[in-house]
């Protein structure tokens, strides 16, 4: 049977073109199988959240007076006035030189916008900006309470309202890394787990923004966040990391 076989004219290119396939399916099927076991990773993400309290307090606003333009004189006069309240009244509060500052005064042109207001004489808006930055929370708290009795001394005031600080946002970001990535672990694990593989060694993460947010709030924001509004914060990280599998 054989003879008559390789009689025929195409048997040996055949048998040869036969072999090649089967070797050439059996590296591809090696090669193939190392690529899969070389990759095979989990990635999950994992978060860390901790709550802080603020270790400092800002406030600023300004004392603001207006003046017609054959009236500046007054006008000036009027805001070194208020300036001098206000120091007495930052004084009387509790609050140090070192604590607060007073801005240059800032002249403004009121533009009026009153049917025939282009016959009005010219109005200038004065302003004096006082910025208080302490780590005494409750002396910057006590000022922001009280500020409003201002009026009764005819000082106008504009607070641009009352931030709560944290200092030691770096190092907790630090920390806070290091535990997500656990929980990014455990969260792999679980998963790979069902499908009968553990969780080896760290390959790759990468951290997500900080979020800043108030006690118990979820108003995430994809550039971080940082409010300010509360003494108390929550500080959250997320990372996304991919394990090898084993």
């Amino acid at each position: 049977m054989f003879k008559n076989l390789s009689e025929k004219p195409f048997f040996y290119p055949a048998l040869v073109m036969g072999m090649s396939l089967i070797l050439a399916s059996f590296a591809l099927g090696y090669f193939v199988s190392k690529i899969r076991n070389d990759g095979e990773t989990i990635t999950s993400t994992g978060s860390s959240k901790v709550r802080v309290m603020s270790d400092s307090a800002k406030m600023s606003g300004a004392i603001v007076r207006t003046a017609f333009e054959y009236d500046l004189k007054s006008g000036y006069a009027n805001i070194a006035s208020d300036a001098k309240i206000m120091e007495a009244f930052l004084t009387e509060k509790g609050l140090t030189k070192e604590e607060y500052s007073i801005q240059p005064v800032s002249v403004n042109e009121v533009y009026q916008y009153n049917e025939g207001s282009q016959n009005l004489p010219k109005k200038y808006e004065f302003r004096q900006t006082i910025e208080i930055n302490s780590t005494d929370i409750d002396k910057v708290e006590g000022f922001a309470n009280s500020v409003s009795s201002l009026v009764n001394k005819n000082v106008l005031f504009q607070s641009y309202g009352l931030q709560y600080l944290y200092s030691g946002l770096a190092e907790k970001r630090v920390e806070l890394l290091s535990s997500a990535i656990q929980d990014a672990k455990a969260r792999a694990a679980e998963i790979a787990r069902g499908g009968g593989s553990s969780v080896g060694k760290l390959k790759s993460s990468t951290s997500g923004v900080v979020q800043v947010l108030s006690p118990n709030s979820i108003e995430v924001s994809d550039y971080g966040s940082y409010d300010t509004s509360t003494r108390e914060k929550d500080i959250m990280v997320t990372v996304r990391a991919t394990f090898n599998l084993r």
